[in-house]
């Protein structure tokens, strides 16, 4: 026989876990890039021909401000920064799209002047994986855009092509940003 505590604790694990399991498991992706509001000091390292077999790059330093768009649901990054090719500016317009859970990320280079096609994706644990498919020097390409390492202080970013259907990649963008010790964002845990 069962002692009638037994089957209190019993039934006491049955009502728990299930709330704890619903609290562990669910996610909201459209606070995905809450990690990023604020201002970030950004180190930008480009390959200067892509997918060309040169290995020629470059290097600049600027600043990036991530300000929240519809609660949460978008938000906009201003990308400004120097370098021995330069000044660059960008923009992009990061998207929540609520029936498939995924981002589109829509990047403007100011000297262009117009959107370039979106990268979709998503995070999955801790980490951006965002595609879409353009055109350089006229072939078709793949493009993969990864977000990773992200810490509330900082960030790590590559952008990669892939000239074979996505068998082979080659990084052509990486960005290191650390936020700004003036500019932290709200609620971000300081070390």
């Amino acid at each position: 026989m069962y002692s009638s505590t037994r089957i209190t604790m019993f039934l006491l694990c049955l009502a728990v876990v299930p709330a704890h399991a619903q609290a562990v498991t669910t996610h909201d992706p459209q606070h995905d890039f809450d990690f990023e509001i604020g201002t970030w000091k950004t180190h930008v390292k480009r390959l200067l021909h892509p997918l060309s077999g040169s290995s020629e790059w470059t290097e600049y330093e600027g600043t990036s401000v991530v300000r929240k768009v519809w609660d949460g649901r978008a938000n906009l990054l201003e990308l400004r920064m120097d370098g021995p090719k330069g000044h660059f500016e960008g923009l992009s317009l990061r998207l929540y799209n609520p029936q498939s859970h995924q981002w589109s990320l829509n990047f403007a280079n100011a000297a262009a002047g117009s959107v370039a096609q979106p990268t979709v994706g998503e995070f999955t644990n801790g980490r951006g994986e965002f595609y879409d498919q353009e055109t350089l020097d006229g072939r078709a390409i793949f493009v993969r855009f990864v977000i990773s390492d992200i810490t509330p202080n900082s960030a790590h970013f590559e952008q990669s092509f892939s000239a074979d259907g996505g068998k082979t990649w080659e990084v052509n963008w990486i960005a290191t940003d650390t936020r700004m010790a003036d500019a932290a964002a709200p609620n971000a845990t300081q070390p």
